[in-house]
């Protein structure tokens, strides 16, 4: 066994994970039960549990009451996603960011927000539009819906002064989210603002973060042209 930093189950976890990328368990193979693995440990068997459920949930480990855990035949790889602080991300690129308020006010979401997160029709939200500018060119338009019963005093907050994307990551917690990309067409306001083409193809990213089974925020970012998206699998 590889020597761990720590008996602990991150520990434990990059240790299984090594055992399956290096075919010592094989596609299909049988792991040892639990209890064998926090033997051979030194653990317990809750933290063993703890790092088997991630792989698990990663989709590299098939668990079956009785039957054992087996390393998965055909491993379904999955992508995580951070939501990042939209200035954090312009400053790491070393540009300079900036940021303006277009609109934000109180009214009935649109059917098509509320029935995404299963609330009632019209219900109230806070509707935040803004823009985000890399060394003064603009970087993308936020349209954004705020659940209010989701975050307590939201409606006394000003977003000219800060971002709703960065507040909210700060002060509003969250358990998951929906997330799905797309190119769309710019209408001649969306090309205005991004100073595009009407028409241009432009990168779009829709989001839902959920606390639970309450709604927090849905949001559109639409990304001026010439945006490119990087992540690791």
């Amino acid at each position: 066994m590889t020597d761990l930093d720590t008996i602990s189950w991150r520990g434990i976890h990059l240790e299984l994970l090594r055992r399956i990328n290096e075919r010592i368990w094989p596609p299909g193979s049988l792991i040892p039960n639990e209890a064998d693995l926090a033997a051979e440990f030194g653990c317990a068997r809750t933290t063993v549990n703890r790092a088997m459920r991630e792989l698990a949930e990663a989709g590299l480990v098939d668990r079956k009451r009785r039957a054992g855990t087996r390393v998965a035949l055909h491993p379904i790889s999955r992508v995580v996603i951070d939501i990042p602080i939209i200035r954090l991300e312009v400053e790491q690129r070393n540009a300079e960011w900036s940021y303006g308020l277009l609109s934000q006010d109180m009214q009935p979401a649109p059917a098509r927000i509320t029935s995404r997160l299963g609330l009632e029709r019209d219900t109230a939200m806070l509707h935040v539009t803004s823009m985000h500018f890399t060394d003064n060119h603009p970087l993308l338009h936020e349209d954004r819906w705020i659940n209010p019963a989701a975050v307590p005093g939201v409606e006394e907050m000003d977003f000219a002064a800060v971002s709703a994307n960065e507040w909210l990551i700060q002060n509003a917690p969250y358990t998951g989210g929906d997330i799905a990309f797309s190119a769309l067409n710019a209408d001649s306001k969306l090309a205005e603002l991004l100073e595009a083409d009407d028409g241009a193809a432009v990168f779009v990213v829709d989001r839902i973060t959920w606390d639970g089974q309450v709604p927090v925020t849905a949001v559109r970012l639409s990304y001026a042209p010439g945006y490119r998206m990087n992540t690791r699998v």
